[in-house]
């Protein structure tokens, strides 16, 4: 009986190994690392997002590394939602035409209503309470 060649043993080794390097990279981009989350979709306690005055009367600002997206639809009105798409848990992108895409898998939502305008998600993002003290956008719990 022959052993197997080195040669075709290493191979199949290296195979294997790069076909395991593929599926951790698709489990980080579709997972918990990458552009998804880590933890809650919004805020568990009261965000200071500081003054107001980059939101536009009519436009909104996404506040990406607090994971959320506010509004101003009418001049001293504020909301507030989650930045965490409702499909995969990927943190929208992109902000433009009163819409924030979702850049996994292409969701786009309306940021002054949360509102899926084109799936895959089927749920809105949900509302975040957002407030004004002291010259400050507060957002989240108590706000």
């Amino acid at each position: 009986m022959t052993s197997p060649s080195p040669c075709s043993s290493r191979r199949t080794v290296l195979r294997g190994a790069a076909l395991a390097g593929a599926a951790g990279l698709g489990a980080v981009a579709c997972g918990g690392g990458g552009t998804g989350t880590r933890g809650p979709a919004t805020p568990t306690a009261p965000v200071d997002l500081g003054e107001p005055s980059g939101i536009p009367v009519g436009g909104a600002k996404l506040y990406r590394e607090q994971r959320l997206v506010v509004s101003q639809p009418a001049k001293g009105e504020y909301k507030a939602f989650s930045a965490v798409c409702t499909h995969a848990g990927c943190v929208v992108d992109k902000l433009e035409d009163g819409k924030v895409s979702c850049p996994c898998h292409g969701s786009k939502f309306d940021v002054h209503t949360g509102k899926v305008l084109q799936g895959p998600a089927g749920a809105p993002l949900p509302a975040v309470p957002v407030k004004t003290s002291g010259g400050k956008l507060i957002a989240g719990p108590d706000a």
